[in-house]
Parts: structure tokens; sequence; C-alpha cells
């Protein structure tokens, strides 16, 4: 690949470089939560703001933890997850918000993916279709077992990862609708148990990158719920989800230190 930046191990997009993040890195869409997340970190340090793409490193129990937003959906998470691991990083934890669809996953549920439905294009131009987007097994239980000390109601199981919010919310107004609402029903029947943009791309990323991800998500409210009448709670604070994060990065540091 062509050295966009002249010899000088700055990152294209992220404008980091070698040294200036950890292993362990916390993604969310938003820039405007890396502040908030890193707030939880010891010594935060502003590290980069470049488009979409906000850093910022310090520690936890001692150890080297950094935030980088990726912005909305695959392509700019896959290039966030790229030039992190160019600079070291090799444990990811996604943070962010999903759109219930199991009708057991009520907005301020926190879930916890184990995999990605990959009905998106990002992961096409990293494997073939028939390959999985799973998330990692330490990770998984990391933030499981964060969710429960810190007793918030999660669930775990499959999401769907798609490229256009507004072709979930509005599928019958799209020339394809014949085909996102019959998928739809299908993941309904599946159990799936919500909707974001991201986890798939991250998921199959992580496999070619052999590194480890992970996702943990707010549940903002639940449309399948709506429909039926059913209470359908719509909120928006994000703040147990960052929790879990944070309190999962530090059960995989623990975990990494016993494990050595």
């Amino acid at each position: 690949m062509s050295d966009y930046m002249n010899g000088t191990g700055v990152q294209y997009h992220l404008h980091i470089k070698k040294g200036d993040v950890g292993k362990y890195v916390i993604l969310p869409g938003d820039p405007k939560r890396c502040e908030k997340i890193a707030s939880y970190f010891e010594n935060p340090k502003f590290v980069a703001d470049n488009r979409e793409f906000v850093t910022y490193t310090g520690t936890l129990d001692g150890v080297k933890v950094s935030v980088t937003s990726t912005g909305i959906g695959g392509p700019s998470a896959s290039i966030a997850m790229e030039e992190l691991v160019q600079c070291g990083a090799d444990t990811f934890i996604r943070m962010g918000t999903c759109g219930g669809i199991d009708l057991e996953v009520k907005g301020g549920d926190i879930v916890i993916a184990t995999g990605a439905i990959r009905m998106e294009g990002t992961s096409r131009e990293y494997a073939p279709i028939e390959f999985p987007a799973v998330a990692d097994y330490e990770v998984i239980t990391a933030l499981r077992e964060a969710s429960k000390s810190l007793g918030f109601k999660s669930h775990t199981g499959i999401v769907q990862c798609k490229d256009s919010f507004y072709g979930q919310h509005s599928p019958e107004l799209m020339p394809v609708s014949y085909e996102l609402i019959n998928k739809w029903e299908a993941w309904k029947k599946l159990g799936v148990k919500a909707s974001e943009m991201e986890s798939a791309a991250l998921f199959v990323v992580a496999s070619k990158l052999h590194v480890r991800c992970g996702s943990n998500f707010f549940v903002v409210g639940n449309q399948e719920r709506e429909k039926l009448g059913m209470e359908n709670p719509i909120l928006h604070d994000t703040e147990g989800a960052i929790k879990v994060a944070v309190e999962g990065l530090r059960n995989l540091i623990k975990f990494d230190k016993e494990n050595k």
C-alpha cells in the first residue's frame, strides 16, 4: 500500500502512530462519546481528531487502554480497526446503540452480540459470505460478567447488521422492499436480538487480522414491540453500555494477566 503520510508513521485516517494507543480499545460510533468514555480511564489524554475518528488514551488498573470513535457503519469501522491494529491494538469492544428485534428486548436493556448477520457490504470485501461473523468468546464472557456484576438486564445472541438505517425503519418505501421485509421476518423467527450497523464488519475484519472483538449495545427501543402495541420505552442514555464496556475491559485485563 502507498504511504500517504510520507514516512511519518502516522495513520492516514486516525492520525495516530505506534505508541499512541493501548492494546485494549473501546469503539463507540459517536465521536462525542469518546471524552465521556475516557473519563472512566485513569489519566486520560486526548490523542487525535480527524474526520469521524477521535482517540483518547489512558489506563485501567495500570494497563494502557484507548477509545476511538468509528462513525456510522462498517466502512469507517473497518478503517478504524485496521489502523489501530497497525499501531499495536489487539482487543476491541464495540460499544453503541441498537434497536430491539426479539420481543424480550426492551429500551434500556443491554445486548451482547455473539455473532452478526452480514447484511452489509464491508465484510464481503474481506471474506466469502459463507464465513461467519462471530465475536471472540473471551470478549463475550468479559461483557456478560460485566453486565451481571453491574446489575444490568442483558441479552446475549445474534444481531443483524445493515448499511441502511432507513431501510430498516421504512422498508416498505424501498424499491427492494420485497427483500428487506422477507428477511426481517426471517430474523424475527430466528430469534435475532437486535439490529445495528457495525459488528458484522468488525467481527470479520478481526478474524482476518487475528485480533479479539466483541460488541455491547444500549437498546434505544424495539419497533416490533411498538407494532404489537406492547410497552416500548424509548431511551437514549448510553451510560449503562459505557459502564459495561469499561468493566468488560477490566475483566479482559485481569483474564490476560492471569493467563499469560
